[in-house]
């Protein structure tokens, strides 16, 4: 019996080590996808179309994150296919570029209709969990040395980059 909880555990650390790097592509593209994806409703027809998404009934909302995944699975598949053929580089651009399209549009669906998901019974009950275990996990790979020596060559090199850009459109 002691070894179930170990077991317990073990699988458990498998599966957050196999979603820790999905958790931060969401983490890091998640919120700029989704602002992005709300420029788009300065266009009528998607404002419009933002409104009615807002307003539907708790089922629709959690069907509605099925159609990026309907969507896709087209995309994916035609991704799949070039990799049969040989086209690795146009297979993996395809499924970077289908990522970052389905990503832009679950976090957008999502800041429209999380209010009403809210009061879907399951939903409600599940999504602070998911959120605190999400969050724990983030925690410890912000914590780690790796993590923290990531920041600090994203903020150099960021830093090099506005110096360079001044430098080099600064006219003599």
């Amino acid at each position: 019996m002691a070894a179930m909880p170990a077991l317990r555990k073990l699988l458990r650390s498998l599966l957050a080590i196999l979603l820790v790097p999905l958790l931060l592509f969401e983490e890091w593209g998640w919120a700029p996808l989704a602002a992005q994806a709300a420029k788009l409703a300065r266009l009528p027809l998607w404002a419009r179309l933002e409104q009615r998404v807002r307003a539907m009934p708790p089922w629709a909302a959690v069907a509605i994150f099925l159609l990026p995944v309907v969507m896709l699975l087209p995309v994916k598949l035609l991704a799949l296919l070039l990799f049969g053929h040989g086209h690795y580089a146009s297979g993996l651009a395809l499924l970077a570029g289908a990522k970052l399209v389905g990503t832009a549009l679950v976090a957008r669906l999502f800041q429209l209709v999380q209010p009403t998901l809210m009061h879907v019974p399951w939903f409600a009950l599940w999504y602070p969990r998911w959120t605190a275990w999400k969050n724990h996990w983030l925690g410890l790979v912000r914590q780690s040395a790796a993590w923290r020596a990531l920041r600090r060559l994203r903020s150099g090199t960021r830093r090099r980059w506005r110096l360079f850009q001044r430098g080099f459109w600064r006219v003599s």
